[in-house]
């Protein structure tokens, strides 16, 4: 069984997100799945399998995290599609069938990949006792991210107070089922983003995802609103760090960048 570990929404290894990835000709039980992941211990390792020709989908897909399965997750489908159009295992757009709904990859002659996802329904929340102290730091606004993605998103007072975050991870879990967004404008946009962000999972073992694309499925409309722009790209300011294009279209947001394979090798157990 081979095993890939691809850093995606970047172009350079060692920054952006680390995924595992396995193809598969079929999912094996739950407690492998895990195992896997808890194995491979980043913030996800992805599993696919091909699907029969002739349906919705092309491919079956699910994201694991090392202590949990997920609804969704943007950087290790990129990170996925990547291996199949490197590896020839599929070329053009695929077709992934998910607990998300069918989620298309369409790979760019400039070697990036577009991600169509459903965008998040936000709902502005009342900030919850608590979260200041929890993030360091106080919130603007908050908004409520839907069931799939299952976060809090916090608007801080700037760029520099985002990047500044020493959260109690801890108490951030008691806030949403997967955890908190945090962000903030650019401070200065000619530098080639609109916004920053940091993203904070304990619920489901990562206390700071380095680039997650199904955050910026929330990020986009909460942006596009206030910046009065469809098309944006987010820096996501984790120590790895990674950009995401992004392009409101309704109901649906795309999400771009690029993904590079860094180590690939066979699972033995």
């Amino acid at each position: 069984m081979r095993i890939r570990i691809v850093d995606a929404f970047t172009d350079r290894p060692f920054t952006g997100n680390p995924a595992g990835v396995l193809l598969l000709d079929a999912f094996p039980d739950d407690n492998r799945l895990q195992n896997v992941a808890l194995e491979v211990n980043h913030a996800e390792t992805a599993f696919a399998h091909p699907l029969p020709g002739g349906g919705e989908a092309d491919w079956a897909l699910r994201w694991f995290t090392p202590v949990a399965e997920v609804d969704m997750c943007g950087h290790a489908t990129l990170a996925t599609a990547h291996v199949l159009h490197t590896t020839g295992a599929h070329e053009g757009p695929v077709r992934f069938a998910t607990r998300s709904g069918v989620l298309v990859a369409t790979p760019a002659e400039d070697g990036s990949i577009t991600l169509d996802f459903p965008t998040a329904p936000l709902t502005g929340v009342e900030i919850p006792a608590g979260v200041a102290d929890a993030l360091g730091a106080e919130p603007l606004a908050c908004a409520d991210t839907g069931p799939h993605v299952g976060d809090l998103l916090v608007e801080l007072a700037d760029e520099k107070t985002v990047h500044a975050l020493r959260p109690d991870h801890k108490a951030l879990g008691a806030h949403s089922r997967r955890g908190i967004i945090a962000t903030a404008r650019a401070e200065n946009p000619d530098l080639g983003y609109d916004f920053v962000s940091r993203c904070f999972f304990p619920n489901i073992g990562i206390d700071e995802d380095p680039v997650t694309g199904s955050a910026h499925t929330a990020l986009a409309p909460y942006w596009a609103e206030r910046l009065g722009r469809t098309a944006l790209t987010g820096l996501q300011a984790s120590p790895r760090a990674g950009r995401v294009r992004t392009e409101l279209c309704g109901e649906r947001t795309l999400l771009s960048g690029r993904a590079v394979t860094v180590i690939e090798g066979e699972l033995l157990a």
